[in-house]
């Protein structure tokens, strides 16, 4: 589905070292190294706005380096390592600039020419040489690290080379390039956090404690600013919504979802009634006049509401559209759980989905866990086009209405849920597992069967004893490596299990 609103590119700082006694030394070996610069500014560039300040090659170029990327507010910076320089040249960088730095130690060839090399040609392919003398310095002024070693991948040689330049098939360099575009990524996340604006619509579920959360510690930790919403403001848009945009939302809902027929097993759940998928179309059309209106790129709601009120109708029929909205990058996360909510952020930012999810029970004849919940669903990675079923009620909640019943794609997954310590500090907890074929319940609710790598007792046991928020957001593919450096860049602690 089209998005509501882009995602914002990150903005990746970038700088090759040298030593400036070089260049007169070794003709041609100053352009060789700019042009490695270049080569990965390029490739970078289709992932991140790249500020590529050239080579540091003396301490004066190093303090002008770090005002300079301070002044381009750079979310994470690249030091390539193209030759040997001093340490001092270095660290003033990052001693202006505080983005996380990864040293990338990318060696142009896979071998040098032993019987041609000259000092100049050797020159260009040390650039491991100066790694150790950095790590060492950033150590020691305190500064944290990352260190991505390989092959430059480039598709050509350049003129100069005495050796064979072309990598870009091999797996040292392959295996580079797909951690350097985790970490471009995971620089995105940061960003898109940093500027984005969750609501809270309603208040959160009674009684679920660990969904509760400080939104001044939610700010200071993730970026994020929480506006509080209130039911009035949505149901002032709905009361103005035309025939015309229900019309338009009911063509867009009959092409996502699959109308159910009635459940065989659960009486409760029914072919949607033509009320209800009005009411649904209604609703999501004010739904997404809401989100647009105050500019919000998440949502966390959930009102329980008189027994017959205004609102208790209104909250009913909210699962249809914010699975709409979740599929077009503004997840909703239902039981005002405001931290799943920027969990599906994060997931989403990074186009691995984020559906929101907990843990439903165990099929030890399949050695699977159901993962699933009442709604809303990110239609995006669904396994076929979900099914909306009408519900004579919600467990737990007030009134009736529609709800999404689908499964996440068979392959790999990766849970990300979002907690908080006892310190009052984020906490992000990964597990990797794989999404099968097996069967779901029909009753209206998402469910995704799961197999992991221990079997289902001994899983519960490794998740509960983090202390997770029991919700949580299921992504596609396996993601933990990412996940874990969006955790890096945006300091919050990680556990994978």
């Amino acid at each position: 589905m089209k998005k509501i609103k882009l995602s914002q590119k990150p903005r990746v700082g970038l700088y090759s070292t040298g030593l400036q006694a070089y260049w007169e030394q070794f003709p041609g070996l100053r352009e060789r190294l700019i042009e490695y610069g270049a080569f990965i500014e390029k490739k970078l560039s289709s992932q991140a706005e790249v500020f590529n300040f050239g080579l540091v090659d003396t301490v004066e170029k190093g303090r002008e380096a770090g005002e300079w990327f301070n002044e381009r507010n750079v979310d994470l910076l690249f030091l390539h390592a193209a030759t040997y320089s001093t340490s001092a040249a270095v660290l003033p960088i990052h001693q202006r600039c505080s983005a996380k730095v990864v040293i990338l130690n990318l060696q142009p060839a896979a071998r040098i020419n032993y019987d041609k090399t000259t000092t100049g040609e050797w020159l260009a392919h040390c650039g491991a040489c100066p790694v150790p003398e950095f790590a060492n310095a950033f150590h020691r002024a305190g500064l944290s690290y990352h260190i991505i070693s390989g092959l430059l991948g480039l598709p050509y040689t350049p003129d100069i080379s005495l050796t064979d330049e072309k990598t870009d098939g091999r797996p040292e360099a392959v295996r580079a390039w797909k951690e350097i575009g985790e970490w471009a990524a995971a620089a995105g996340v940061k960003r898109n956090l940093a500027n984005a604006r969750f609501g809270l619509l309603g208040n959160t579920y009674s009684g679920m404690l660990d969904l509760y959360s400080d939104f001044t510690m939610l700010q200071a930790q993730t970026g994020i600013h929480v506006d509080v919403l209130e039911m009035c403001d949505l149901a002032a848009i709905r009361d103005s919504i035309t025939e015309e945009e229900i019309s338009a939302k009911r063509r867009e809902v009959e092409e996502m979802f699959i109308l159910a027929e009635n459940s065989p097993a659960e009486t409760l759940a029914t072919k949607p009634t033509e009320e209800q998928l009005q009411r649904a179309c209604l609703t999501a059309a004010a739904q997404e006049t809401f989100i647009k209106q105050r500019e919000l790129d998440g949502l966390a709601y959930y009102y329980h509401g008189a027994p017959g009120g205004d609102y208790e109708q209104l909250q009913s029929d909210f699962i249809t559209g914010h699975s709409l909205l979740t599929a077009q990058g503004v997840p909703c996360a239902g039981e005002g759980d405001v931290k799943t909510a920027v969990a599906m952020k994060i997931c989403d930012t990074l186009g691995i989905g984020g559906s929101f999810c907990e843990i439903v029970t165990a099929d030890y004849e399949d050695g699977t866990i159901l993962l699933g919940h009442d709604g809303p669903f990110h239609l995006e990675i669904a396994e076929g086009r979900p099914y909306l079923r009408g519900m004579g009620l919600y467990h737990g909640k007030q009134g009736s209405g529609i709800s999404v019943e689908a499964k996440v794609k068979t392959g790999p997954v990766t849970m990300l849920g979002l907690t908080q310590t006892k310190e009052g500090r984020l906490k992000l907890i990964i597990s990797e597992g794989e999404s099968t074929d097996g069967p779901i319940m029909q009753i209206g609710n998402t469910q995704t069967p799961v197999k992991f790598a221990a079997d289902p007792d001994t899983y519960f046991e490794k998740w509960f004893m983090e202390a997770p928020t029991h919700h949580f957001a299921l992504s596609i593919g396996h993601n933990a490596e990412l996940l874990k450096k969006t955790a890096v860049l945006l300091d919050i602690p990680c556990t994978i299990i």
